[in-house]
């Protein structure tokens, strides 16, 4: 066990828990659970974005893959920093100004149909647990690393912290320890960046040329096709990556943070900048890690690669910059988690319950009640899958709930916005046939099935040879968005459309 790196985890766990204690006192009313009472600014809500985006995958998956398949690698960052541009013009300002709190609340502004609000949670409740798999994956390996503990004990410390943050200090707890750890996690990466560059002179030609023959890729780590050898499966990959923010559910509910869709824009934009320094700062860590740390050392330590960030810290800066660094992945880890948590349980809370089965009869206590129970429920079921994820490269698994929300969210997003004549068989259509489709191809896939043992979680030959179902998943959501639309007898209202156009666009009316 590293003594250093334990102490700057208990410290973390220390500081997240005392922010959960104060902002449970200021946790009374769901208003105040799912949106911390809409009180935040447009730097704050830019920052705890950015704290919510930058996860596991960014600090450890994309390290790790640009460190074992180099310029494939970087396809991550591209994606995940592209994605914004899409958030930022077609969904943010629209979602806050006709939302309450969740993406399911957008919808049903159009659509006042129980069927459509129910898919649309069920929709954010999947997607949620599919991308925190991929954050236990991440800590699971980091605690085990650092601490010697069993990968099952690491998963399940980080379940219960996340759930404490979620079912005590709701959105405003959420919000203030993605904050903090942004700023960490900034801070951390830059270090490492500036060692990293000034071990190769400040000079990216020199950096550049010395990683020709710094791996055992050779000339080929700054050549595509290392990991993605079938150019479908590399399209597939940069449609979920970049289509896919606009359809996160944890992202989504973070612009309810704000007061007004103006500030929305403004926190969009400072989140943009934030995590556009960040990405650029991945080729640092991966070609550091590549550099210094090495291929063998790399794979050792976990065969996804997702321990190659700490394992640089530990090269260039000791045990320090080690315990330090995994610190900060472990904060990042847990302020991702607990909004995934929050948008799960909000759903289940705000749209299943309330809504549906109370028919919007239900009291602020009982829907805290049910959200805070939503909470342990879902925070159990991804524990419980992560268990049989730990092979995987986390930034990969990642990718995946992006297709997942780009199938299953976005169409229907798309089109309740822009589209006069979309109606409710199509929304529930486009929702159902994106999110199925997704989660079959993805079942089908070589991420679940391999002929090599060990190498998945089946044996057996895959079904869908591509690794990433976003080519086929994506088209099949808009398909049945349109498909159900046309073909059904309900016919759209004029007047609900043309309010609908106001609302979003000036925020007259705001739900």
């Amino acid at each position: 066990m590293n003594g250093l790196a334990f102490f700057l985890f208990l410290i973390i766990v220390a500081l997240t828990l005392v922010i959960t204690y104060y902002a449970s006192k200021r946790t009374k009313t769901t208003s105040e659970f799912y949106t911390a009472d809409s009180s935040l600014t447009g730097w704050q809500n830019g920052l705890a974005i950015a704290g919510d985006y930058m996860s596991a995958a960014s600090f450890l998956g994309i390290a790790g893959m640009i460190a074992l398949t180099g310029f494939d690698g970087f396809f991550y960052s591209i994606g995940f920093l592209v994605a914004y541009l899409v958030v930022l013009y077609i969904v943010a300002e629209p979602l806050r100004n006709l939302g309450k709190y969740t993406m399911a609340d957008m919808i049903a502004a159009r659509f006042d149909d129980k069927k459509v609000r129910g898919v649309a949670a069920l929709n954010t409740i999947a997607i949620s647990i599919f991308y925190m798999i991929a954050q236990l994956v991440g800590a699971g390996g980091l605690i085990k690393l650092l601490l010697g503990l069993d990968y099952i004990y690491s998963v399940l410390i980080v379940g219960i912290l996340m759930t404490v943050y979620v079912v005590f200090g709701g959105m405003t707890a959420t919000s203030w320890v993605q904050i903090v750890k942004a700023v960490l996690l900034m801070v951390g990466t830059f270090i490492i960046s500036i060692i990293v560059f000034a071990k190769f002179d400040f000079s990216i030609t020199k950096m550049f040329y010395e990683m020709k023959t710094a791996t055992p890729l050779g000339e080929a780590f700054l050549n595509p096709g290392n990991k993605f050898k079938d150019p479908l499966d590399t399209i597939s990959l940069n449609l979920a990556l970049v289509l896919g923010t606009a359809g996160l559910p944890h992202i989504l509910i973070r612009f309810f943070t704000v007061k007004d869709a103006p500030t929305a824009r403004k926190s969009v934009v400072y989140a943009t900048w934030i995590i556009g320094l960040f990405y650029v700062m991945t080729i640092f860590l991966g070609f550091g890690a590549a550099a210094f740390v090495g291929y063998d050392k790399i794979v050792a330590a976990n065969p996804a690669g997702n321990m190659a960030a700490p394992l640089l810290a530990e090269a260039l800066g000791g045990d320090f910059l080690f315990a330090f660094v995994s610190a900060v992945a472990f904060a990042t880890i847990l302020a991702v988690v607990a909004g995934l948590v929050l948008s799960a349980a909000s759903a289940f809370a705000h749209d299943f319950y309330s809504h549906i089965l109370r028919r919007g009869q239900a009291t602020e206590k009982e829907q805290m009640l049910a959200a805070r129970w939503a909470s342990v429920g879902v925070s159990v079921l991804s524990i419980l899958l992560a268990l049989f994820a730990q092979k995987m490269n986390v930034a990969f698994l990642v990718s995946l709930a992006f297709a997942v929300a780009a199938s299953a969210n976005l169409p229907t997003i798309v089109f309740t916005i822009f589209w006069r004549r979309f109606n409710t068989t199509g929304a529930i259509t486009g929702m159902l046939v994106g999110l199925i489709s997704a989660l079959v191809l993805v079942f089908f896939s070589p991420n679940v099935w391999s002929p090599q043992p060990g190498a998945a979680i089946f044996v057996g030959e895959p079904l869908f040879k591509l690794a990433n179902p976003g080519i086929i998943s994506i088209p099949l959501g808009f398909i049945g968005a349109i498909v159900g639309t046309l073909v059904s007898s309900k016919k759209s209202d004029e007047k609900k459309y043309t309010e609908i156009v106001v609302k979003a666009n000036t925020g007259i009316g705001r739900v």
